[in-house]
């Protein structure tokens, strides 16, 4: 079990390899990975992520307690950045191991609703018009009441 709070790019594959690699206690590896999406109209230069370093990653590993405590997990992964991130760029990782496919699933998807609504992270957008703050999205709060 791992969280990782870093402003320091990811390389996905070697993520994903690493975290499958050698592995006799799970059947089934999930993996997701967030990305910097532009505005629909375009023109989004940069996102800023702010957090507040050891309450962020206190949170994160909680709630991927849970996760573990819920699902019979062999492992997981959570790995999101901070700072300035430009559109293409990849945001965050959730990669989940189980002995079967329905924990690893569901798991994961279990903590990429809460990293998208509750996890303690702030951002802010910047294009042509100046910067705005991102509202949470009442769709992502709802994602939450089937946990």
């Amino acid at each position: 079990m791992a969280v990782r709070v870093q402003a320091e790019p990811f390389d996905f594959g070697a993520e994903a390899g690493r975290f499958a690699a050698g592995r006799t206690d799970a059947g089934a590896v999930v993996t997701f990975t967030g990305i910097v999406r532009d505005r629909p109209s375009g023109g989004l230069s940069r996102m800023e992520i702010e957090h507040y370093p050891g309450m962020t990653e206190r949170a994160l590993a909680a709630i991927e307690d849970e996760a573990v405590s819920r699902w019979a997990l062999s492992d997981s992964l959570i790995i999101h950045r901070h700072g300035p991130l430009e559109p293409g760029a990849l945001i965050m990782m959730v990669a989940t191991a189980a002995p079967h496919r329905a924990d690893a699933f569901a798991a994961a998807e279990f903590l990429m609703d809460y990293l998208k609504s509750r996890a303690p992270f702030w951002k802010k957008e910047y294009g042509p018009d100046g910067a705005e703050w991102v509202a949470a999205k009442d769709e992502d709060e709802a994602a939450l009441d089937r946990w």
